[in-house]
């Protein structure tokens, strides 16, 4: 037997996990595959697409006989695990590169393909910046401003997220050259200055799998490498070579605010957003004494408008966004209030929370 009698829903648990990196389309079969490693009473899976590597251990595995590994297709594994009968106990045996998976009654014969070709990523972490950091205060972060990221650009730099450790600062910045997002949290100490530009499909995997709670966890920062351990997993995953914006300079400084009901503001450019151009989704913000007027309109001469009653005395202004970068900010947000700072009428919107200087929001403006 290669493991004996363990619970489907330790092993299905541990494989979702790990399995968000899997690429069914890659030309090499392997990638598709979860390498399963059984080393003494304990169990690992390891998953990589050849720019990420997720392993993950399950606790108490209290297996005993040989040590073997095996590598078999994690998407018809993580199938066959789910419509198994709940507290199913599980046998995995390997005879003649066939894996048998056996619960109660059922049986299922995998192919499988040896371990020794699993292309495990090589890390290098030499001088790599160790820093120690709450799970679910990274997860807020990244959550914060993942939306800011570019899309497949051709400034292969924008497609990711900077986090960049100065003394006792972490900060974290998106950008796809439209819209920029910033947000920063103080560290336990100081350590070396380092910037490293993670992937976009790594933030996504992160945001997807670390924990809501206080549990610590460990990231370490390398030139080429990061390297990121909590809750009995570890991610390596490849940064992206390349010069992030100078994104301080593009943080302005106004001094025409106005305070607004974020849930209030959301819900308005989400009615302005029916009527918007599909193709450049504008929208019209006009603001007056005490008044701000949120429109849109489209190509069938159909319009949109609304008006809300604001706290502003400041000089008038006519200024037009991108409807969807607006309510990206909003919608990523938790707090009650948020503060919209302007220019003028040609500049970028500050989007900023009262109780929380460390996030800030630019969006570039449009013509409509």
């Amino acid at each position: 037997m290669f493991i004996e009698k363990i619970e489907k829903e330790h092993l299905l648990n541990a494989l979702q996990k790990i399995i968000g990196i899997v690429d069914r389309t890659r030309p090499l079969p392997i990638i598709s595959n979860v390498l399963i490693e059984k080393k003494g009473p304990d169990i690992r899976l390891i998953t990589t697409d050849l720019e990420i590597q997720i392993e993950t251990q399950i606790a108490n595995a209290n297996q005993s006989g040989p040590d073997t590994a095996i590598t078999t297709g994690a998407k018809k594994l993580q199938e066959i695990l789910r419509v198994l009968p709940e507290g199913s106990r599980t046998t995995l045996d390997i005879q003649e590169n066939r894996l048998t998976i056996k619960a109660n009654k059922s049986r299922f014969i995998l192919q499988t393909l040896p371990a020794q070709d699993f292309p495990k990523v090589t890390e290098q972490l030499n001088q790599a910046v160790k820093i120690q950091i709450q799970q679910k205060t990274l997860k807020k972060l990244l959550s914060m401003i993942q939306y800011a990221m570019a899309q497949q650009d051709i400034r292969y730099y924008l497609n990711g997220i900077l986090l960049a450790i100065e003394g006792d600062w972490l900060k974290l910045v998106a950008t796809d050259g439209h819209r920029l997002a910033y947000v920063a949290t103080r560290l336990d100490q100081e350590y070396s200055k380092r910037e490293v530009i993670l992937p976009r499909k790594t933030i996504h995997e992160l945001i997807r799998i670390l924990s809501d709670t206080d549990e610590m966890m460990a990231l370490e920062l390398a030139d080429s490498q990061v390297r990121m351990t909590f809750s009995g997993s570890v991610m390596i995953s490849k940064v992206i070579d390349g010069k992030f914006p100078d994104y301080e300079r593009v943080i302005p400084k106004y001094s025409n605010q106005v305070i607004l009901n974020r849930s209030q503001v959301l819900q308005v450019l989400q009615r302005i957003a029916i009527l918007s151009n599909e193709k450049i989704r504008g929208a019209r913000l006009v603001l007056t004494n005490q008044n701000l007027s949120i429109s849109s309109n489209n190509n069938e001469q159909e319009e949109a408008l609304e008006e809300m009653e604001i706290d502003y005395h400041g000089p008038e202004l006519d200024i037009g966004f991108n409807v969807n970068y607006l309510m990206d900010g909003l919608s990523n947000l938790d707090t009650e209030t948020i503060i919209f700072s302007f220019g003028d009428s040609s500049s970028s919107v500050l989007i900023t929370i009262p109780e929380n200087e460390e996030f800030k929001y630019v969006v570039m403006p449009m013509r409509i």
